[in-house]
Parts: C-alpha cells; structure tokens; sequence
C-alpha cells in the first residue's frame, strides 16, 4: 500500500513540509514581517498627517513655490488647509486634519519629500538672512568704532536718519566707555548698541523690498 505524498512546499530550493517545526517557524516569520509592515505603514500614515498640520503655518512664498512645482499640491489640498486654518471647534479641527491627513497619503514621494524640505527650510534661516545678519553686525561695529563708517553707511543708506544715528553712536562710544572704566564687569551692551543694529536691518530689510518690486516690474 502506497505512502500519502506529504504535503508541502519549497523554499529556496528545500522542502518544508505542512505542519513541520520549520513550518510552523515560517509562518511565524511571516507574521511577524506583516506586523511590521502594518506598524510602518501607520507611522508612515501619521507622518503624513503631521506634514499635513505643519502646513497650516509655512510661509505664503513657500506654499507658492510648492504649488508651482508639484501638481499634487492642488486646490483640494489648498483649500482644506485654508477650511482647517477657519475651524476653531476642537472635534471638527480634528475631523478635517484626519481629512487633510487622507489628501496627504494620496501624494507621490517627490512631492512629500518637498514638502518636507521646504518646512525645513521655514525653520533654518536662509544663506541670504545669515549674510545679512553678518553684515548688519559689521555695520554696527564699524559705525561705532570707526569715524569714516557714518560716511560710507550714508551713500549706502541716503534715506537714514543721520542725526538719529550720529546720537546712536555717541551714545554706543560712552556705554563702551563707560564698561571700560569698570574692570572685571561683565561686557554688556547699551540699548543704543542694539539700536544700531535695528536701524541697519530695517535699512537691508527696505533695499530688499525694493530689490523684489523692481524684479516684480521686470516680470511684469
């Protein structure tokens, strides 16, 4: 009388037979690897949610640039986020985000990962406000210590104040003065010093608002 075949499968070139120690232990694998798969996929589906509600505060020239290089940031998108931005109940802020969070997943990598480096972005200064800060502290420092920097910072800046500047660094020289004539006292600045340096940023600030108008017209 002949033998029931054993039943079972092949993996990798072996035979494991149905209900062996190595099939149980497959299996178990198996399910295992399926766990984690759904455990990544809710992570990755809350990340995207989160993305989702750091949305709702990126910067207006940041969403333009997003919505003029990925399609996937359409109108839909646009106005739930403008919908949940309205929303001041706390269960419907609640619902519209879980709906924000459902537009979110239906993005492609490119777009998600834009989205992602444009918040970082947001949160790093730009290469540009870093030089300008840099610059603004040379200004300060050059306008207080040296005598020919008023001159050089007026052809720069015509439109400042110069008598509210010239007080400025007066007052600046005889805070620094008076710091020096106390040894061991911790250096601290003045409200004029500080007050220098608001003056030459409101200044960059003007000449770059400037700068975008004028490349506006150019467009234009």
């Amino acid at each position: 009388m002949s033998r029931k075949p054993t039943k079972g499968y092949f993996v990798r070139g072996h035979f494991v037979a149905v209900g062996s120690e190595l099939d149980l232990e497959l299996k178990r694998e198996l399910k295992g690897s399926v766990d984690m798969s759904k455990t990544d996929l809710k992570k990755h589906s809350d990340h995207l949610q989160s993305l989702g509600e750091s949305l709702l505060t990126l910067r207006g020239d940041l969403m333009t640039r997003l919505r003029e290089q990925h399609e996937g940031i359409d109108d839909k998108l646009i106005d739930a986020l403008q919908e949940a931005k309205r929303i001041t109940n706390f269960e419907g802020k609640r619902r519209q985000m879980q709906f924000i969070g459902k537009l979110m997943r239906k993005l492609d990598e490119d777009t998600v990962a834009a989205i992602e480096a444009a918040l970082e972005e947001q949160r790093k200064p730009s290469a540009r406000e870093t030089l300008a800060l840099h610059q603004a502290e040379q200004w300060r420092d050059r306008l207080i210590s040296d005598d020919g920097a008023l001159t050089d910072w007026m052809q720069t800046a015509p439109e400042t104040d110069v008598q509210q500047l010239r007080a400025l660094i007066r007052q600046a020289r005889k805070d620094a003065q008076g710091v020096a004539e106390r040894p061991g006292e911790a250096q601290r600045h003045g409200k004029a010093y500080r007050e220098i340096f608001q003056l030459v940023r409101a200044a960059q600030n003007r000449d770059d608002t400037d700068e975008t108008t004028s490349a506006e017209d150019d467009h234009e």
